[in-house]
């Protein structure tokens, strides 16, 4: 090969040296699939995963993607291709770009009762941005190239290559006609940072400069984009109160006095409050979807919204749209920026509000950050993975209680750490936190799970254990699914038997669980032995499973929404 001028190799060389010479230092898998590729990846220094579910491969490569913003790359035979479909969807809402292959039968086998073959588009339609099929190996650097670029393009997405073979078999030992493998490491998400229109941007400054209350809405375009500098110096230029969603949380230093959090239905009260008052909403890389806005009431219907996103999908989907900016959205903000200015005379009584708000928030709420209580108040575990987490550290939560807690009550430096949360998916956070630890092997990751999501991949302790992947899983363990508790036991009534039947299990001893997948758990049963068990389980070099004992009665933040 050595670049000679009509050089070949097999399918299998050709993607596997790809891959490698593309940065990609982990691919995750589930047997039997591309095994001549795996094989020929770890001979060329690229770490295989096998994992136990599709689902959970897929998550890990998810979580992978995330933060080294290479598309994640996931695999399974045709018999698997369902399962490695629905892990799909996360990825797909949080706009992470992911290659899916799975091996599939070859048209002379179909349509004639093949074992557990369906057809594989329908399934991977709805989450994914691309997908084809790949029937002989000479089509791989047409299609590698298409599929990597469609995934990190904006926004990134999922795509998926259909290959011919159970196993992929045809693809792997066809000919490719190339000199050299591809080399696509420049494509990274976003891999397109397009500019404003220069008269958008003009009108939307007047539009901000003459109105006193606006407040900043981050969602995960922006987080994506990577623009905390840029939103901290608009916000500071415009006395405006910044919130993000979830997915954006820790774009900038949470305690910063221009953040008021979390916004949506998984906020903590004030900031809701605070975004009902605003008279113009800059929305930035934000979706307005309901969990964004409370189910859209807030802001409420009507008010006035200027909104910057690179997707132009984006605009008008739930609030009318006063000017819209497509472009990158730190390349926005940075043209807006210089186009206002420093106002002189900027009214700060919006901003003044809004930050005596949070204070009496946070002032309410540190009891409960330092509580005494046992079982233990989530919150305090909160406090606690605060001051744990290092300054370069990676915290993924799963969806749900675990979104909430994390959301709205650890701090975050908005510099070093990275904050990554499941997009929906229950139990998506453990396998995620491995591929997130696999991508940055040298960050610490601790994992917050509760215990009904750490139930549904337990599998993967073993596969921490056997490739050496180090998280710390921290798991809220309360014996049930505290978010739904309370309302399902006001509609149970007079049978509390009917409720705990519904949502209650366990308890159940993580410790030795861990014990039994060869790996160290520690048990946590009172406040004062969460610090000391943090430091020990993030100082490892192993997976360490820390079980918290906590209050199924302890309520998260509620989210304010205006009065019907």
């Amino acid at each position: 090969m050595d670049g000679q001028t009509g050089a070949t190799m097999t399918g299998a060389e050709f993607l596997a040296r790809s891959i490698a010479a593309s940065g990609q230092t982990h691919v995750f898998f589930v047997d039997a699939v591309l095994r001549r590729t795996l094989l020929a990846l770890n001979d060329l220094g690229v770490n295989t995963v096998l994992a136990h579910t599709e689902k959970a491969a897929a998550y890990m490569a998810d979580g992978y993607a995330r933060v080294c913003r290479r598309p994640g790359i996931v695999a399974a035979q045709s018999v698997g291709a369902a399962n490695l479909a629905a892990g799909l969807q996360d990825a797909y809402l949080a706009r992470t770009p992911i290659l899916a292959m799975t091996g599939r039968k070859v048209p002379a086998h179909q349509h004639r009762n093949a074992y557990q073959e369906v057809a594989h588009g329908p399934l991977f339609a709805p989450v994914t941005a691309f997908g084809a099929d790949v029937a002989e190996a000479a089509d791989l650097p047409r299609v590698l190239r298409q599929a990597w670029a469609a995934s990190v393009a904006v926004p990134p997405r999922p795509v998926h290559l259909d290959l011919f073979g159970l196993q992929a078999e045809v693809i792997e030992t066809g000919t490719v006609a190339a000199a050299k493998p591809l080399d696509l490491s420049a494509l990274r998400a976003p891999a397109y940072r397009a500019g404003p229109d220069p008269a958008a941007v003009r009108a939307a400054a007047a539009a901000l400069r003459a109105t006193p209350r606006v407040a900043i809405v981050a969602g995960d375009g922006a987080a994506l984009s990577g623009c905390g500098a840029e939103l901290l110096a608009l916000a500071e230029a415009l006395a405006a109160p910044l919130a993000t969603s979830l997915g954006a949380r820790g774009l900038v230093p949470t305690r910063h006095p221009l953040c008021i959090g979390v916004v949506g239905s998984y906020s903590a009260p004030p900031a809701n409050r605070i975004l009902d008052g605003a008279d113009l909403v800059l929305f930035v890389g934000a979706d307005t979807g309901d969990m964004l806005t409370n189910y859209w009431r807030v802001p409420r219907p009507g008010t006035r919204a200027i909104q910057i996103d690179a997707d132009p999908l984006e605009f008008e989907r739930s609030y009318a749209t006063e000017h819209a900016l497509i472009g990158d959205p730190r390349a926005v903000l940075r043209a807006l920026a210089e186009e206002i200015g420093r106002p002189a005379a900027r009214d700060r009584a919006y901003l003044e509000d809004a930050q005596a708000q949070i204070a009496a928030w946070r002032e309410t709420i540190a009891p409960r950050l330092a509580s005494d209580a046992a079982p233990i108040d989530p919150a305090r575990l909160c406090a606690e993975i605060t001051a744990a987490l290092p300054e370069d550290g990676i915290l993924v939560a799963d969806t749900g209680y675990s979104g909430i807690w994390t959301g709205t009550l650890v701090e975050l430096n908005g510099a070093g750490q990275t904050y990554l949360r499941a997009a929906g998916s229950l139990g998506w956070s453990f396998p995620a936190a491995l591929g997130a630890k696999c991508a940055a092997p040298g960050r610490k990751v601790v994992c917050w799970s509760g215990d009904g999501a750490f139930y549904y991949h337990l599998a993967e302790l073993e596969t921490a254990r056997r490739r050496g992947i180090a998280v710390t899983v921290v798991v809220n363990n309360n014996s049930g699914f505290g978010q739904g508790w309370p309302n399902l036991r006001r509609l149970a009534g007079n049978r509390p038997g009917a409720a705990e039947t519904l949502l209650r299990f366990g308890p159940t001893d993580f410790t030795a669980v861990a014990r039994s997948f060869g790996l160290r758990g520690i048990r946590v049963e009172r406040p004062g032995e969460i610090a000391p068990a943090l430091r020990e389980a993030i100082a490892s070099d192993e997976t360490v499973v820390v079980d918290v004992a906590t209050d199924i009665e302890a309520r998260a933040p509620e989210a304010w929404a205006p009065p019907a």
